[in-house]
């Protein structure tokens, strides 16, 4: 059984928790998230009972001191004064997640890309549609930047924290140009 060291923190967006393991971050998930949304936790509110610790061959650790250099890098992202992360990501997925989700670690702070660009970028043109399932099932928001990821139209879509929250990410990324403002 792998234990996950835990933390919550309140953010300039709302509570996060995070779930680091000894190799990197795993998850970074907000506390609301759309329904259906995918969470690591057992009970998605963080109330989780003693014998609810232990999920998906999980024991989850509260132990903010090990997630305090998480915590730091991300307070400074929310204060303007960060625009890339340093520390370590545990990413657990698929081939095609892996792929997409390092494809979402190239895009830079204060830029969007498509669908469609994260598809090329993985070698598969035609599979936006799966790119955006892949962004769906991304367990580590704001640092792998599915924010970023916007319609072919220009149009924000698609957000596990709504599309809300993904404004005020790339509002605070100066990212929004006229369309995506509006």
């Amino acid at each position: 059984m792998e234990t996950l060291h835990t933390a919550n923190m309140e953010s300039a967006i709302g509570p996060l928790f995070l779930a680091a393991s000894a190799h990197g971050l795993v998850a970074l998930e907000f506390d609301a998230r759309l329904p259906g949304q995918q969470s690591i936790r057992p009970n998605p509110r963080g109330l989780r009972k003693e014998k609810e610790k232990e999920q998906k061959g999980f024991q989850f650790e509260d132990s903010p001191r090990p997630l305090q250099p998480y915590v730091i890098e991300l307070e400074e992202y929310f204060a303007g004064k960060r625009r890339e992360f340093t520390f370590p990501l545990d990413l657990r997925g698929t081939d095609f997640q892996l792929a997409c989700w390092r494809a979402l670690l190239a895009i830079p702070y204060g830029e969007t890309r498509t669908y469609a660009d994260i598809a090329r970028a993985v070698g598969n043109p035609n599979a936006f549609r799966a790119v955006g399932m892949a962004n769906n099932r991304n367990p580590i928001a704001i640092v792998v930047p599915c924010h970023r990821v916007i319609a072919s139209n220009g149009t924000l879509c698609g957000y596990g924290g709504g599309l809300d929250l993904k404004r005020k990410l790339l509002e605070l990324e100066g990212a929004l140009s006229g369309t995506l403002a509006a």
